[in-house]
């Protein structure tokens, strides 16, 4: 009888890929995870428990096939690992570095909740994925027939590709619209380099391309193309815009010089990274080199924002968080990883206003919190502590408290497209058909500010019902 190569979590210890020092790592954009050697990558995936009701599977929106590719990887069988893989996720190697596995997959393991260490599935599946691109086993997609309907796709983020991905696979025509210059949307320029690179949305990219997706770049809809046009032209038409307009402070002080918008200081880093000119980094108004950083927030974007701050050179970075460390929304991977840079938060603190110096912002007032009871949604509600306030000294304040859809009944002067009283896209669950014929919506611009991981779900989820929809008319015009 052969080896059974799996079960191995009570004499295998959880080892995951080695970690750069957070002093060497601190001065560059590269990765902070090394890649596993192939011996690695099999005895951690030989961990797993081979469940019989998978709650890591459950757990993940796209229902990946966790133990099946697990068990093959333990077995050397990379290539039928990284085909089980790919069978659900268009950007496994993506969701490999910067899904919260913690929120997710990893934190729903049977064997961590029994104590043992969850399986480092998130690194496993980078590494199948890598091993894939390496080996040359990642083909552009070769539809067996070409397919005379046509799909326009505005946005190209997460859900935007991956729905893109699918319907090209099937022979569909594929335009995709984008504002920017590079196709990606947050994957290129909102999340930072060193949690993924970008060679690695690039080489994405390409492989649509290559695969026969039509990239329309620095296309802006209602400015360049209107979105009617756009319909005019395909036969379904999905909106992937995301979410961009960030969430402000209205308080005193805040027009104040040096108080800045997470997704502007962020994008202009990973501009600058592409050797992009970037006068308002260049200036110093979204650089922080020398100066002393206060980040407000507590999510994944604000973490982004710190540990960035940190390897722009500046002298100190705070953050600020209204709640405690245990109800923060981002990931506590990452909070580990800022606080091992250097980065100092400050819990259960608020701003009140801002302090400045001839217009330019010198301080935050900052306002100290406790917890009191529950709000509607179940968390404690912070609750201002009387007579507790201070001034934290700051040259750049960068704001990092979520996104908003933009209004894009206005901006694309379509008043006819439903949406909801919170601004988002209103769609069919499933689906993501609208009220409009042939337009369809997934991702943020339906969700709200949500995870890359889920925008590939409704991209993909999307795409399916695009074609039944395409194949019940073609049986329908048959007859």
């Amino acid at each position: 009888m052969a080896k059974q190569p799996m079960l191995k979590f009570v004499q295998i210890e959880r080892d995951m890929p080695q970690k750069r020092d957070a002093s060497v790592r601190k001065e560059d954009f590269n990765e902070i995870y090394a890649e596993y050697a192939a011996a690695k990558a099999e005895e951690q995936a030989s961990r797993c428990s081979q469940c019989g009701v998978p709650y890591c599977q459950s757990h993940c929106p796209l229902h990946n096939n966790i133990p099946d590719w697990l068990r093959l990887t333990a077995s050397g069988r990379l290539e039928e690992a990284y085909e089980t893989s790919q069978a659900t996720n268009t950007f496994p190697e993506i969701c490999g570095r910067i899904c919260p596995q913690d929120r997710l997959c990893e934190g729903n393991c049977v064997i961590e909740q029994s104590g043992h260490g969850t399986v480092t599935i998130g690194s496993v599946e980078k590494y199948i994925t890598d091993t894939a691109w390496e080996n040359g086993w990642v083909k552009p997609a070769a539809p067996l027939a070409e397919r005379s309907e046509s799909v326009g796709i505005i946005g190209a983020g997460p859900g935007g590709l991956a729905a893109a991905d699918m319907l090209r696979k099937a022979g569909v025509q594929v335009t995709v619209y984008d504002r920017y210059d590079r196709a990606g949307g947050l994957l290129m320029y909102g999340i930072p380099s060193f949690k993924l690179e970008k060679d690695v949305v690039e080489r994405r990219n390409k492989l649509l391309a290559d695969g026969g997706v039509t990239f329309k770049l620095n296309c802006n809809v209602g400015e360049d193309i209107s979105f009617e046009e756009i319909r005019s032209k395909h036969n379904a038409v999905i909106i992937a815009t995301g979410v961009y307009k960030s969430r402000d402070l209205a308080m005193p002080g805040s027009g104040s010089e040096g108080i800045v918008k997470a997704i502007d200081f962020l994008c202009a880093s990973n501009k600058k990274s592409f050797g992009d000119e970037v006068e308002a980094f260049d200036n110093g108004d979204l650089n922080a080199a020398g100066k002393k950083v206060v980040v407000i927030g507590g999510g994944d974007t604000a973490m982004d924002c710190v540990r960035t701050s940190i390897r722009q050179g500046a002298t100190s970075v705070k953050c600020l968080y209204r709640r405690d460390r245990a109800n923060m929304p981002g990931s506590q991977r990452e909070t580990q990883n800022a606080e091992e840079e250097g980065v100092v938060f400050e819990w259960l603190s608020a701003p009140k206003g801002f302090t400045d110096e001839s217009g330019k912002v010198s301080g935050v007032m900052v306002q100290k919190m406790r917890l009191g009871q529950p709000d509607a949604s179940g968390r404690q509600a912070p609750e201002v502590i009387e007579g507790a306030d201070y001034v934290e000294e700051a040259d750049l304040v960068i704001k990092a408290l979520g996104f908003e859809p933009e209004e894009l009944p206005t901006l694309w002067n379509q008043p006819e497209l439903p949406v909801t009283r919170w601004g988002t896209v209103k769609a069919a669950f499933k689906t993501g058909a609208t009220e409009l014929d042939g337009v369809y919506a997934v991702g943020d611009i339906v969700r709200g500010a949500s995870l890359v991981v889920w925008a590939i779900k409704d991209g993909r989820d999307c795409a399916e019902a695009i074609l039944d929809n395409f194949n019940s008319k073609a049986a329908v015009a048959a007859e």
